[in-house]
């Protein structure tokens, strides 16, 4: 069956997004950014809230592949990009009528999709992005991993990482990774 994973990178007081809601702390070096990369090759689909898929469409823009243009991109992000724009992702909005590229509206909750795209043949995981699907997902008990990258700054506030719903559940550590640019990686299984 297909994972269901939840990874983003988080602040070390555990948010994603400061109270300012910028998020420029979190900027990858290479290093990081290629991390992601191959986190991303690893993947069968993405769910993805309305804020997140907006941020994300910057890859899909077609005026930076333009060669000579000012915006070109480095090598990393073109294979970044290569692997972003064909992965299937499932758009959750209540505001949005249509979405582009290799996108698709949801059409019932987050536990429905789950069950539908675990139900489906295919390989790779099912990622989920961002923090407010997270907490559903969690909260329906669906979440096989969590994968952060934790930031060495504290941020004060914002959106966080986890639920705040008072939940207990176990996690068994799977990998850790510490990076030149002080970012820990932290791989947890739900402990079931």
């Amino acid at each position: 069956m297909r994972k269901v994973t939840y990874s983003l990178t988080v602040s070390l007081d555990g948010y994603i997004v400061g109270p300012d809601g910028g998020f420029d702390w979190a900027a990858p070096d290479e290093e990081l950014f290629r991390f992601a990369t191959d986190e991303v090759r690893a993947l069968g689909v993405h769910l993805l809230g309305r804020r997140l898929y907006e941020t994300m469409l910057y890859w899909e823009d077609a005026e930076w592949r333009t060669p000579g243009r000012d915006r070109a991109l480095d090598p990393p992000l073109l294979e970044f990009a290569s692997v972003w724009n064909p992965l299937p992702k499932v758009v959750f909005s209540t505001t949005l009528s249509e979405v582009r590229g290799s996108a698709r509206l949801a059409s019932g909750t987050v536990a429905e999709e789950i069950r539908r795209l675990r139900a489906e043949p295919g390989g790779g995981d099912i990622a989920i992005g961002g923090a407010t699907l997270a907490a559903e997902a969690a909260a329906a008990d669906l979440i096989d991993e969590y994968r952060v990258r934790v930031c060495p700054v504290l941020v004060g506030g914002g959106i966080p990482y986890f639920p705040r719903n008072e939940r207990h559940v176990n996690l068994e550590l799977v990998e850790s990774r510490t990076f030149d640019s002080g970012v820990v990686f932290l791989h947890h299984r739900v402990v079931r």
